[in-house]
């Protein structure tokens, strides 16, 4: 049985887990981030919990002081052991503005939702087969002050979603209002040209992703240059490779855009060395 923490009430996960009136259901008003499970525990955690308590304090929401990396990670500890969850896994943190008022909230205090879920992968794994990409049209992103945090209004990334599947394609990248693409509808984009990585800037709009700067740091530890910049839809055409970055899924290779194909040699590297890096790091919480 799986166990989710509800503002400290640990409850099994098998029924109704939010109250009427919460504000991340009726209008978006939170952030959240996913976070990977590797060997029953939470990696990247610090990460996490930076970007959302910038994007709590970016949307006019006050985190109390007690909401630092061990207050969480000792929670989704409690949870994975619980559930059982001793390998590969996803956890979920939802902040929302706490209940009461309309589009004018009462009270601009926190309200959290913790939880966990298996999945059959311990290590990230490499996709075999190729995914495929479009771009999507119909709406932009566009950019602002929350273009780089993960709140929980997702209607763009929803509405591309149905679109990818509308198309019989894996993945539709969304654009912002001058053409630049930013990112897919769960991931960033990577593209390498020359053995050179280019990933989106965040001044352009992009999700600030926690794999993404991963990444990077990765490829630059490695001596792969990596470049952040602006991408436009022909620099996927003369390009060797694309793949996607995600907290979950860590990296996706993309096999084709249009009519072009991709190779994967770059993915099946960084891969290699994503998971060698989670292998080699201590656990120093306990």
């Amino acid at each position: 049985m799986l166990y989710i923490n509800n503002n400290d009430t640990i409850i099994a996960n098998e029924g109704p887990i939010i109250h009427a009136g919460n504000r991340g259901y009726l209008y978006g008003d939170g952030v959240f981030e996913s976070i990977r499970i590797i060997d029953g525990r939470a990696i990247n955690l610090e990460n996490h919990v930076k970007r959302m308590m910038e994007g709590s304090r970016k949307i006019m929401m006050r985190p109390p002081s007690f909401f630092e990396l061990e207050f969480f990670e000792e929670r989704i500890n409690d949870l994975l052991a619980k559930s059982e969850i001793t390998k590969g896994g996803k956890c979920r943190i939802s902040l929302d503005r706490a209940t009461g008022g309309t589009y004018r909230p009462v009270s601009n205090e926190i309200e959290y939702l913790i939880e966990v879920y298996p999945i059959k992968e311990n290590l990230f794994e490499l996709n075999q087969k190729g995914i495929e990409l479009d771009l999507f049209t119909d709406l932009k992103k566009s950019r602002t002050s929350l273009s780089n945090f993960k709140t929980k209004n997702g209607l763009i990334y929803v509405m591309a979603s149905i679109a990818a599947t509308e198309k019989g394609l894996d993945d539709l990248l969304i654009s912002n209002e001058i053409g630049g693409i930013l990112e897919s509808t769960a991931a960033n984009l990577f593209v390498v040209s020359n053995g050179v990585l280019y990933t989106p800037s965040l001044d352009d709009g992009c999700l600030a992703g926690t794999m993404r700067m991963q990444i990077i740091n990765l490829a630059i530890a490695n001596g792969i240059k990596v470049y952040e910049c602006s991408i436009m839809p022909q620099n996927l055409l003369v390009a060797d490779e694309i793949f996607l970055t995600n907290a979950i899924k860590g990296i996706t290779w993309v096999s084709g855009y249009r009519t072009k194909r991709y190779f994967n040699n770059v993915s099946r590297k960084l891969i290699e060395l994503l998971n060698a890096s989670w292998a080699q790091k201590p656990q120093i919480h306990e």
